[in-house]
């Protein structure tokens, strides 16, 4: 998660420097920045946000099964 986030804003960055280089002022850079580089890194970083999704998928069903477990033993379904 960590690594997607920073790859999205190191393109944000990326782009902006680019702008500024090309004597953009700085705010207007970071705007068109945001604006192009956020839609494109979900085409460029496609097969890390996949990643992402896996593991965030992967947690969520361990969340739900503990839930389900501590809920069966507060009805008594299992044993202690």
């Amino acid at each position: 998660m960590t690594l997607y986030i920073g790859a999205r804003l190191g393109m944000v960055a990326a782009v902006t420097a680019l702008l500024v280089l090309v004597n953009v002022p700085l705010l207007v850079a970071l705007a068109v920045g945001v604006v192009v580089a956020l839609p494109l890194s979900l085409f460029v970083f496609g097969g890390l946000r996949n990643r992402v999704a896996q593991g965030l998928e992967v947690k969520q069903a361990a969340r739900r099964a503990e839930r389900e477990r501590l809920r069966a033993q507060l009805r008594g379904d299992t044993a202690a």
